[in-house]
């Protein structure tokens, strides 16, 4: 029989083949948003956030190293101290952490990155920055042992001598501080450190007009290093040479203007100069720079208690006090303060703080007296 197959419908293809490819196909694109987007945690916006590459310690040293050599000592300071948190076995990162607190005003800040420094690595240059940071916070007999084993540690060492030759001299060693601080000259005559420290001796000794030449010698050679002008301006501030202190302590300003210090020392000299609309806008300034900077409120507040304004000089002595400074010559104007304002009980307090420091302390004695005492 014959039957005729044209007319016969196809048969339907089986769906499996294409279901079982779109899968396949799926699977990569279901794998790349669970693993490399947010999909499934937050549609609405999956894609993953872009790591930030984490800045190495050699980066944050090169950038601390320009900011010092341009004179912005507190951003220095901040790059040095991020090398360290990179590195805590960086013992130059220590040591660079410890300049920058005595650069800044905050010596006694600086001895445990110092102290830091020397554990890791007995250095004459590290000795020499901790025998700095003692000297600097009047703790001279340490600081003269530390720095004696840093030139023993390198008798080349230019900054071990100079170190030593700054800490002989707060001690009264005249002869010692001059032959450390030559020695370190004719080690490195190239060295605004060594150069600052022979003015200091010189300085020291009485030798202004000496002094004052190895400074502008140590300007010369290193013209960002504020504390060099301050140095000089207080050679002119002992001779009571108040516009030539001005004028170098303006340089200071200049040199380093995130720093208190060369502001707290022109505020100072403007005071004593008669020019007290200056004085207080500078040391408000050095204040608004480093609100931690003790010298800056003890100057304001004997401004103020040179203008009888006995509540604004209590305000800034108290904060001087609580951050730490100790001064015979403001405690005694603090107390007489109280006195002034017939406030006896801590008036009372505070001249027999400058009793404690000097118990031949004149006003302090009168002030006590005038209380009844």
């Amino acid at each position: 029989m014959y039957i005729d197959r044209r007319y016969k419908g196809r048969r339907k293809r089986s769906p499996w083949p294409y279901v079982f490819l779109t899968v396949l196909v799926l699977i990569p694109g279901v794998y790349f948003l669970a693993t490399r987007t947010r999909f499934f945690e937050n549609p609405f916006n999956p894609l993953a956030p872009t790591a930030t590459p984490t800045r190495s310690a050699v980066s944050h040293l090169a950038e601390a190293e320009d900011e010092y050599r341009a004179g912005r000592l507190t951003a220095a300071a901040e790059g040095y101290q991020r090398v360290v948190e990179l590195e805590p076995d960086n013992d130059e990162g220590y040591n660079r952490v410890a300049w920058l607190w005595i650069l800044r005003g905050h010596p006694q800040r600086a001895v445990e990155p110092a102290r830091r420094a020397v554990e890791l690595n007995e250095s004459a240059r590290n000795l020499a920055i901790l025998a700095m940071a003692l000297d600097w916070t009047g703790d001279y007999e340490e600081a003269i042992k530390v720095a004696l084993k840093a030139v023993d540690a390198d008798r080349r060492s230019a900054e071990a001598h100079a170190v030593l030759g700054e800490a002989y001299a707060d001690r009264n060693n005249w002869t010692r501080a001059l032959e450390e601080a030559r020695e370190a000259e004719k080690l490195d005559p190239e060295s605004a450190f060594v150069m600052r420290n022979l003015g200091y001796v010189l300085s020291m000794q009485g030798r202004y007009d000496e002094a004052l030449e190895t400074y502008e010698r140590a300007a010369e050679l290193e013209p960002t290093l504020g504390y060099i002008y301050i140095s000089a301006g207080n050679i002119h501030m002992a001779l009571s040479e108040y516009d030539l202190a001005i004028a170098q302590f303006e340089r200071a300003m200049t040199a380093n203007p995130d720093v208190p210090t060369g502001y707290d020392a022109l505020g100072y000299a403007s005071a004593l100069n008669g020019d007290a609309d200056r004085a207080e806008s500078v040391l408000e300034k050095a204040i608004e720079i480093d609100p931690e900077y003790a010298p800056a409120y003890a100057h304001l507040g004997r401004l103020y208690y040179t203008r009888l304004n006995w509540e604004s000089a209590i305000e800034n002595f108290e904060k001087a006090f609580a951050l730490g400074l100790e001064s015979e010559e403001f405690y005694y104007m603090l107390g007489l303060s109280y006195s002034y304002l017939e406030d006896c009980d801590n008036a009372l307090i505070w001249l027999n703080k400058a009793l404690e420091l000097n118990p031949e302390s004149r006003p302090a004695l009168d002030g006590i007296r005038r209380c009844g005492g």
